[in-house]
């Protein structure tokens, strides 16, 4: 199945903090007042098994290889794509997802040192080919996104802060190489600013992919 015959699916990427959460649920509950059938889910998560691996992943003491870290990521993801994400492409939902592939690629390549390529690769096979028909890249300075938190920081996000520098700079890097599918949206505007942008890009996606 070929995702783009039949729903749409979009992500939300961006570092811990830059506001893709939030702007997920604010544009799901838009297109719900629009009427519009709506599947929104979370990378790692969403599925029994998928939350079990999302508090391993996140919460574990535990030390982890980076090929580690990112198989479970894609043993997650493969399980919310055959779950949740494929069927609701096949009901012709629009798909919001909270992070996908392009996360793994960042955080386990980037950041810990993997192949970036191998891991587009890996995921690609995990996901079955189902991948993203665009992404919201949310980006701010470090500094900015470290004070928005406001909880306890989780495993990943407890690392050092030249980690979070080189996930910044890959998914920049990651944008930059695809302008045809990954949109970078300035995170250090308002809330209501953008979401309003939001609901203005993903008018027009409907309208291009029911072209």
């Amino acid at each position: 199945m070929n995702e783009r015959d039949r729903g749409l699916f979009i992500s939300m990427e961006g570092i811990d903090g830059s506001g893709k959460t939030s702007q997920c649920q604010l544009l799901a509950e838009w297109l719900k007042s629009e009427n519009l059938p709506i599947c929104m889910c979370t990378d790692p998560g969403s599925t029994a098994i998928g939350l079990e691996l999302r508090r391993l992943l996140l919460h574990s003491r535990s030390e982890m290889a980076p090929l580690t870290e990112a198989l479970l990521f894609m043993a997650s993801r493969a399980e919310l794509i055959e779950q949740i994400i494929k069927p609701a492409l096949q009901r012709n939902e629009i798909v919001l997802c909270d992070r996908f592939l392009l996360s793994t690629v960042v955080y386990q390549g980037y950041g810990a040192g993997l192949d970036p390529d191998y891991l587009w690769q890996l995921g690609g096979i995990a996901a079955a080919g189902v991948l993203p028909s665009y992404t919201f890249l949310f980006d701010l300075p470090l500094e900015i996104a470290f004070r928005r938190r406001g909880k306890e920081p989780d495993r990943m996000e407890s690392r050092a802060l030249e980690f979070h520098q080189r996930v910044r700079n890959g998914f920049l890097t990651e944008a930059y190489k695809h302008p045809d599918r990954i949109e970078i949206i300035d995170a250090t505007n308002s809330v209501d600013a953008i979401s309003e942008k939001l609901k203005k890009r993903f008018s027009e996606l409907l309208k291009q992919s029911s072209e």
